[in-house]
C-alpha cells in the first residue's frame, strides 16, 4: 500500500481533517514560503495528534543541527525532511548528532525530463527515505511542478536493488488527477502533497484531500486487484 503524506498544513482544521483520512504522515514547513510555520505555530497546529498515526514531518531548508533538534524535542517528529540539497555528509553529521532521534529524509531536486540526478546516489546510502522533488530556481519546494517519472524509473530501479532499506518518497506537483501515474511509474513507499490539495497556498481544500487520498487507493487497487 502506498502512504500518503500531506504537507505545508498551515490550520489546525485541516490537520484535524487529514487524521479522519487515515493518512501516514502530515507535514509542516519551517522553510521559507507561505506554507512556512514557526516551531511555535507548529506545536499549536500538531497538538491534535494524540501519537501515530499520522507521524509528523518537519520540512527543514538545512541540516542546521539546533533547529532540527528543537523541533525533534518539541514536536516528537517522527522524520526530518531536508529540503535544502543536503549532501551524504551532512546527513552523516546530522544522524550522528545527539537529540536528533528522527528519521532522515534527504530531498533530490530533479530537473522536469531526464534521468535521476547522480548526486542522488550518495543520498540514497545514507538516508531513511529519499525525496524525489522538481527542481525549480529559487524555490525549495510546493512549486506544483511535476516531475517525468518515467525518466526517473530505471534510476529509481537501480538504487533499489542496491539500498531497498531506503523507502522512496515522491512530490512535485501531485494532484488528484496525476497521482496514480506516479505510483504505476515508480511505485513509490510514500507520495507527498501540498499545492496538489489547496484552494490558495496554505489553504488545504477538504475536497481535493479526500480525492487525493482516494485516487492513492484507486492506484493501489489497479496494481494489487486483491487489495480493497
Amino acid at each position: 500500500m502506498t502512504e500518503v503524506k500531506l504537507c505545508g498544513m498551515t490550520r489546525a482544521a485541516d490537520v484535524d481533517y487529514a487524521m479522519t483520512l487515515g493518512v501516514r504522515f502530515i507535514g509542516c514547513v519551517f522553510a521559507s514560503g507561505p506554507r512556512q510555520r514557526t516551531l511555535a505555530q507548529a506545536v499549536v497546529l500538531f497538538e491534535g495528534i494524540g501519537g501515530p498515526p499520522p507521524g509528523r514531518v518537519g520540512v527543514f531548508p538545512s541540516t542546521e543541527p539546533p533547529a532540527i533538534r528543537a523541533a525533534v524535542d518539541a514536536l516528537a517528529l517522527e522524520a526530518v525532511q531536508l529540503h535544502g540539497d543536503p549532501t551524504g555528509e551532512s546527513v552523516v553529521a546530522l544522524r550522528q548528532r545527539p537529540g536528533v532521534r528522527a528519521e532522515i529524509w534527504s530531498v533530490v531536486r530533479c530537473p522536469q525530463g531526464g534521468p535521476l540526478p547522480p548526486r542522488a546516489a550518495e543520498l540514497w546510502s545514507v538516508s531513511d527515505a529519499v525525496v524525489l522533488d522538481a527542481h525549480v530556481g529559487g524555490q525549495l519546494g510546493g512549486t506544483g511542478a511535476t516531475l517525468a517519472w518515467s525518466d526517473l524509473a530505471p534510476g529509481v530501479a537501480a538504487l533499489r536493488g542496491l539500498h531497498g532499506h531506503t523507502r522512496l518518497v515522491v512530490a512535485g506537483g501531485l494532484t488528484p488527477d496525476n497521482v496514480g501515474h506516479a505510483i504505476a511509474a515508480l511505485r513509490p513507499d510514500v507520495v507527498d502533497v501540498s499545492s496538489g490539495i489547496e484552494s490558495a497556498p496554505g489553504r488545504k481544500d477538504p475536497v481535493r484531500m479526500r480525492a487525493f487520498v482516494d485516487a492513492v487507493s484507486a492506484a493501489d487497487r489497479a496494481i494489487l486487484p486483491g487489495l480493497r
